[in-house]
């Protein structure tokens, strides 16, 4: 068995420089133990927003403001801008003023490299002739891959002026021609690195001919990782987050009242990413399930915690809820039509539609002649996908109205009492459930609720079926 890991630091991590080093890069190593890891990293914190939008606020960023054409100087103040606080993050980082210059120097090459061909593609369309719409998708591909080309090589140069032999990978295809497959992008890069004495840094985007950012959205650097922890054989995939995968968010119940999950299995992780929990994009977690590779999620700030393992077979010892989560803003979208009973042809349509208008299905339900599809999606991509649906079944009822859902979620929550007690405690809160979904495998329970509701749900949910079982557990083992 291979004995290297393959480890990936998100963005709010990677900000964290000092600390990032002494509990994840270094942490204590010296001499041999330093190595045999692979490092994949995200961008700094906020980076990525400043080069595309804002991924809540929607601010543009040099990307949205290009294609908005504001003129001549909106997407290159944009530009700047990120040229600017590229460079303050390396003068907070580099103690060393030849290795500041050397960082200095690479953004400045990035980003001019990328204003030039924004420059092209301007000029082409400000002669109104040629239309550039179909160069957008390669300019955002290309602006997303310098917020991690920025952070790999700069921590690459950190690791340098501490004495290990760090190489940056770059996967960003910023200078070559070729358009090869992920998976032969990343072979080529790190096929002559001797993992024994050697520290890559590979960047989280990957230029290939797939496009990273149009198939993956900002989950491409998980892709990066999970695909790079395949091909290498790696014993564990870790990632290292500003938290530990809890019990609930902390926020909501309290840091004391959550709890670290410690383990758990890649059914759990599949549900968190249907509700857009950022565990593990699904992407990634199948191939990391599909090739039998743990994974491990770990808190960059608790460096002495071993985190949460997730693995393939694992099955919690009795039946317990490991997280309650959900989605604060969904939209229902319910589909009637008195003379769908014995009809086929419907929910095909309806899923067609939806896939169209890339509506994120979290849930559905169905009786005789009503079909139901909870999802993640704004109210405007609703509206459309009902417009399109109306127009094919005229005489059918068609609305959408928003909820939050709740869920619980466990490797086994058999429990017979679980649902009962779930009840009972949102009754007693005066939450009214709307719709519930309990699937045969025994993995997760989901209620349906007003939005208005959703941080008590939470609160009510994991005080009664995690910290009640929990201390009901203690008890036992204690007599």
């Amino acid at each position: 068995m291979n004995r290297h890991s393959v480890e990936k630091i998100g963005g709010t991590s990677m900000a964290e420089t000092a600390t990032l080093f002494d509990n994840v890069l270094i942490g204590g190593r010296k001499g041999a133990d330093l190595y045999n890891r692979i490092f994949v990293v995200s961008a700094y914190a906020g980076m990525t927003d400043l080069l595309l939008e804002h991924k809540k606020s929607g601010q543009p960023g040099v990307y949205a403001r290009f294609v908005a054409d504001e003129g001549t100087d909106g997407w290159r103040e944009a530009m700047e801008a990120v040229r600017a606080a590229m460079q303050s993050r390396n003068a907070q980082m580099f103690a060393r003023a030849d290795s500041q210059r050397e960082a200095d120097a690479f953004v400045d090459m990035r980003i001019d490299a990328a204003a030039a061909c924004l420059n092209d593609l301007a000029r082409l369309r400000s002669h109104g002739r040629f239309c550039v719409k179909e160069q957008l998708t390669m300019v955002r591909e290309m602006l997303a891959g310098l917020g991690e080309a920025h952070s790999a090589h700069s921590t690459a140069l950190l690791l340098r002026d501490r004495g290990v032999n760090a190489a940056f990978v770059d996967l960003t295809l910023w200078h070559q021609q070729d358009m090869q497959e992920l998976d032969e992008r990343i072979v080529t890069a790190l096929e002559a690195i001797d993992l024994t004495s050697t520290l890559p840094i590979v960047t989280g985007y990957a230029g290939c001919r797939e496009g990273m950012v149009r198939r993956y959205a900002r989950g491409y650097s998980e892709m990066t990782f999970s695909r790079i922890a395949v091909l290498t054989g790696a014993r564990e995939a870790i990632i290292h987050k500003e938290f530990h995968l809890s019990s609930a968010d902390p926020k909501l119940v309290g840091i004391e009242k959550a709890r670290k999950i410690g383990r758990t299995n890649y059914d759990v992780a599949d549900q968190l990413a249907n509700l857009g929990m950022e565990a593990i994009h699904p992407g990634a977690g199948r191939g990391l399930r599909q090739s039998n590779i743990p994974l491990r999620v770990r808190n960059t700030f608790d460096r002495e915690d071993g985190g949460t393992l997730i693995c393939s077979n694992y099955v919690s010892e009795s039946p317990r809820v490991e997280i309650v989560t959900g989605i604060c803003h969904a939209q229902a979208l319910q589909f009637f039509e008195q003379d769908m009973v014995g009809v086929k042809g419907y929910d095909a349509a309806i899923l067609e539609a939806l896939t169209r208008h890339g509506a994120w299905i979290v849930s559905k339900s169905s009786n005789a002649n009503t079909i139901t599809h909870y999802l993640s999606a704004d109210t405007a991509t609703v509206t459309r996908v009902i417009e399109d649906l109306q127009r094919s079944y005229p005489d059918a009822a068609i609305s959408a109205h928003p909820v939050a859902m709740v869920a619980v979620i466990g490797s086994d929550i058999s429990r017979p009492s679980l649902v009962a007690d779930a009840l009972r405690a949102l009754d007693d809160e005066g939450i009214g459930v709307i719709a519930m979904q309990h699937q045969i495998r025994n993995v997760d329970v989901q209620f349906i609720i007003d939005v208005e509701h959703y941080d008590a749900a939470v609160r009510a949910l994991h005080s009664a079926l995690v910290e009640r079982d929990k201390t009901a557990s203690e008890g036992r083992r204690a007599a």
